[in-house]
This record gives structure tokens, sequence and C-alpha cells, in this order.
């Protein structure tokens, strides 16, 4: 005999788990000897690049060098120390224009050492498709701002008011069942991390 919805609920009610207590946060989290060397370690792990500067001239420098600036016709620098680019984002009205950005450059906020993750405080950006739609995304992050694991990230964050904000670790990547591994597949197809010195 079929059962009433109300009474479906009624048995569940009667037959719930004992509440499991939440795990204390109150931990020692994972930390690392030099936790810049390793957070560089890790953006390349997850596919991206990184480079340790004394100054934003040398990461203009190295930058300047690589084949996704050299190529690049639309670039947007977000980054004041970085002035590079080739219009004026904040001109832009209609998101959907940026559909051929080829390059963007932006502040990180800190890094991660743990996964090799920048936060990126989307208030920065006057659209957050930017991160998402270039085919090339460059992050500027203080050595200073690095720190050893998420837990330690997280207490970084004020969340209040904040629209949007994510962590990016590396290019956009995929892989299927066969263990095939694909970067770019929907986003960026290259990511480099400059940790300048500050």
């Amino acid at each position: 005999m079929a059962q009433s919805k109300e009474e479906i609920f009624q048995a569940i009610r009667e037959n719930m788990p004992e509440p499991a207590e939440l795990p204390s946060l109150e931990q020692t989290w994972q930390q690392f000897d030099d936790p810049v060397d390793h957070f560089c370690e890790m953006v390349r792990a997850v596919g991206g690049s990184a480079h340790q500067v004394d100054s934003f001239t040398e990461a203009e420098n190295i930058l300047k060098q690589t084949e996704c600036f050299t190529q690049a016709e639309k670039i947007s620098s977000l980054v004041d120390q970085l002035p590079l680019s080739t219009f004026d984002v904040s001109a832009i009205d209609d998101p959907h224009r940026l559909d051929d950005l080829d390059l963007v450059i932006l502040p990180g906020s800190f890094g991660v050492a743990e996964n090799g993750a920048v936060w990126i405080d989307g208030s920065l950006m006057p659209h957050r498709v930017m991160l998402f739609i270039a085919q090339h995304v460059i992050l500027t992050v203080p050595r200073s701002q690095i720190v050893h694991n998420l837990h330690q990230g997280y207490q970084k964050l004020n969340l209040k008011g904040r629209q949007f904000g994510i962590f990016v670790s590396g290019p956009s990547k995929t892989a299927d069942i066969e263990q095939s591994l694909v970067i770019g597949a929907h986003g960026a197809r290259s990511t480099t991390v400059f940790v300048v010195e500050q």
C-alpha cells in the first residue's frame, strides 16, 4: 500500500541519525619550509607558469618575451605597475565586446602555497568575464601575501558585501575517463603568475 508523503516524512523524522560533532578547525595545518617556492612549484604542477621577480619592471621584461604577449592584439591590464593595455576596458559597457580578448593582467590579493591558487577580488574587474574569456591570464601576487594553506587563505577573506571573488589555480583544464588532460578546454589557455617582491 502506498504511503502518503506525510507518513514518509514522519518515518524519516523518527529514524534520524545521531548528530555528529563537526571537526575542530583549531589544528596545525600544512606548513612549508619555503611557502613561496612551494607556491610556484604548485602553479607549475597545475599547468601554469610562475616567476619570482624583484620588481614589476622585471616582470614586464619577462612578459614581453613570452609568446602569449608578443602575439596578443587585445590586452587589458588592471595592474597599475604594468600599463600594457591596448584599449580602455572602462569604456566597454557590453561584456560581449570582450569576446576577442587575448590577454588580461590582473592583481591577485594573495596566493596559497598548498595548491598554487590565487585569490582574485572581483570588485577590481569592470567585467568578471575578463578572467574567463581571455585566451591568456597573467596574475601578480605580492611575495609577502603567500600563505601556507587554504585555512589561512580563508581567514584573509572579508566576504561582507562582496559581490564576487574567486580562487584561480592554473589555466582551464579538463580530463575524461581515459585520463586525457586537455589544457585550455573552456577558458584561459595559459596562466602565468608573477610573485613580486613588494
